[in-house]
């Protein structure tokens, strides 16, 4: 194991290892080891310039040891409502990991959705997707079918895409169309963004004085829901992963 400089040849930085062992995205392996939850050769290690060669140093997680995958799995999952978008829960409340397809080990979800929104998740053990489809620079466009309460002015709208500030930072802008229906009290909206806060669209609709009745994500980059029902799983097509990692700007796994 070494601690400083460039990885050489096979070897990477700690926060890469756990990532691609599907422990966690690339922001949230930094967490795990600044909270002292890894070791590396039986010695908790907190430096994020760590660096740690597979099959050589052994990498353990609150004391179970960590592999690289044979190969990358990808997961589009319907999340219900009133499920939590982690793989536990300490409330006891229904998680993802009660869905899971059997035999599959590593994956974790890409970004959360709230505990009373709906749709599409994608589970992975690709950590490089992983951090690039959650990292705004990357531009990766999630949809959402959100339903307002009322009907929001114009120029609610137009406050909503230029950007609104939340928490002391403003928003990035996002693209909004109205989604036809037969609703008369309220209105279902289309929206685009390449950001992800936490209950950033309940918030940003908040502002404007229309709260979310309901929320929905229906796809994810070139990823779409499809036919999938609440608490249905399927498999990705290889052209399918592929196709998300091209819109990440990432090459073939």
């Amino acid at each position: 194991m070494a601690a400083e400089g460039r990885p050489a040849g096979g070897a990477m930085r700690i926060n890469q290892f756990l990532a691609r062992s599907g422990a966690a995205s690339r922001r949230g392996a930094e967490a795990l080891v600044l909270d002292g939850r890894v070791e590396v050769n039986a010695r908790v290690v907190r430096d994020l310039a760590t660096v740690v060669t597979p099959g050589r140093d052994v990498v353990k997680l609150d004391g179970q040891r960590l592999k690289l995958p044979g190969h990358a799995s990808y997961f589009a999952f319907y999340k219900p409502k009133e499920v939590v978008s982690t793989l536990d829960d300490p409330e006891g409340r229904a998680c993802i990991r009660n869905f899971l397809p059997p035999g599959v080990r590593g994956l974790v979800p890409v970004g959360r959705l709230d505990y009373h929104s709906e749709g599409l998740l994608l589970l992975t053990n690709d950590g490089d997707l992983t951090f690039r489809m959650l990292h705004p620079r990357f531009k990766v466009e999630k949809a959402y079918h959100v339903k307002v309460k009322g009907e929001p002015e114009p120029e609610g709208l137009d406050r909503l895409r230029r950007g609104v500030t939340l928490e002391g930072r403003r928003t990035l802008p996002v693209k909004i169309r109205r989604i036809p229906s037969r609703e008369t009290r309220h209105t279902w909206l289309e929206v685009r963004m390449a950001e992800g806060r936490k209950n950033q669209l309940r918030e940003m609709f908040f502002r404007i004085e229309h709260p979310v009745i309901k929320l929905k994500r229906v796809a994810m980059g070139p990823l779409l829901i499809g036919a999938l029902k609440p608490g249905q799983w399927r498999e990705l097509t290889r052209d399918e992963a592929s196709a998300l990692r091209e819109a990440a700007g990432l090459g073939e796994k």
